[in-house]
């Protein structure tokens, strides 16, 4: 987790913009948005959203997340980078030294778990080692279990990399996936690194791309799956082709596509009465209630969202940091939205209790405080604790 400041994502889309020498008025031309709307974006009066930062990074000719900022890391941080670099570079060339399956299995099962608290500085930590030694004993084994588990790790690279919004590592790291799922036939792998892929259009902002690659996995998990297996692929397709319909600029075509997936995932979800943990994967009825909430959002529906999370307690009982976190922050631009700033502010204090390493690289989330900082007219005890947190001056 990076130690320096970093800017919160619309005051990085001001820096952005200045830099190209665009003006405000050119710049909103450009990406088909309001001069008032891009004005109060960057002074801080509304939240950049992922839809719209979408826009203004094809306008400028960058990726939706350059324009929401990398998030850095510390100094052993770089080191173990490199590392995890090297490591994916090095996908077909094992090591010499014989790895146990005991020892490889107990090391995944201490990287899902750092993933599951969103303990982004350990999972920095384990994964290079880890990669290696599942490359090395996938090759050597060849069976479906080892190139799973080896699919299973770069599935954790490409979630680190999102998070931080390194890019070239993300997708670099799904293509990895793929071809580790491809060495031995496994349609749930596929599926899982179909989700993930489309993950990488979702984090560039191409959003009507990555459900095309959703829609083409939902029907290949409906033919090589079966029973609940089929029900937690096509769910988890679903969940990442909402999110993908909810940020279409047609918001009336995204309506319609995010239905879709909505009342997919509703229907997978009865097969499950609480939600599976597979393969660092989540399905069931509560994550898809976290995902919905967060679609009604993006679809510009912030009382749907609200009205969705009278029962979210419920909804995320006994599920992961990684999806609490997310929940409280969408949660937190929901009440920002309809201009409750004491809530948004309790919310995304709920956040960063629930997993403060990942709060403190979440665009959204930072986006939220940079707001709720320059609205409140003077600052309170929270606001400034969570600045301190956060490196965002209040």
């Amino acid at each position: 987790m990076g130690k320096t400041t970093e800017p919160a994502p619309g005051t990085n889309l001001a820096t952005l913009r200045k830099e190209r020498g665009l003006t405000q008025s050119r710049l909103a031309r450009l990406a088909n948005i309001s001069v008032s709307l891009l004005s109060k974006i960057e002074v801080g009066d509304r939240a950049l959203t992922p839809a719209v930062a979408a826009d203004l990074g094809k306008a400028m000719g960058v990726s939706m997340a350059e324009v929401l900022g990398k998030a850095s890391v510390a100094q052993d941080g770089e080191e173990r980078l490199s590392a995890l670099r090297s490591a994916v570079r090095d996908y077909d060339l094992p090591g010499r030294r014989e790895v146990e399956e005991d020892t490889l299995t107990d090391s995944l099962e201490t990287a899902g778990q750092h993933r599951d608290k969103a303990e982004v500085d350990q999972i920095l930590a384990i994964l290079p080692g880890l990669l290696r030694d599942a490359t090395t004993h996938a090759h050597s084994t060849n069976t479906v279990q080892s190139w799973m588990t080896l699919a299973e790790v770069y599935s954790s690279v490409y979630w680190l990399a999102a998070r931080h919004r390194w890019m070239d590592m993300a997708e670099l790291a799904v293509t990895r996936q793929w071809w580790a799922v491809e060495q031995k036939t496994n349609p749930l792998g596929m599926a899982i690194a179909a989700r993930d892929r489309a993950g990488a259009y979702l984090n560039g902002g191409d959003f009507e791309g990555g459900l095309m690659v959703v829609d083409r996995a939902v029907s290949q998990a409906q033919t090589s799956l079966s029973g609940q297996e089929r029900a937690f692929a096509v769910g988890l397709l679903n969940l990442r082709g909402m999110t993908l319909a909810g940020r279409f600029k047609d918001k009336k075509e995204g309506r319609k596509e995010a239905e879709r997936h909505i009342k997919s995932a509703w229907e997978a979800s009865e097969w499950f009465g609480r939600d599976w943990n597979r393969h660092s994967m989540i399905f069931g009825p509560q994550n898809t209630t976290t995902h919905v909430l967060a679609t009604r959002l993006d679809l510009g529906r912030p009382r749907d969202a609200l009205r969705m999370a009278e029962d979210l307690d419920a909804a995320l009982e006994g599920l992961p940091a990684t999806r609490v976190a997310p929940s409280r922050i969408n949660l937190a631009r929901a009440r920002l939205d309809v201009g409750d700033r004491d809530g948004a502010l309790e919310s995304l204090s709920d956040a960063w209790a629930a997993a403060p390493q990942m709060a403190r690289i979440h665009p959204m989330a930072r986006e939220v405080f940079r707001v709720l900082s320059s609205l409140h007219r003077r600052s309170n005890p929270e606001l400034l604790r969570l600045s301190k947190l956060s490196g965002i001056p209040v």
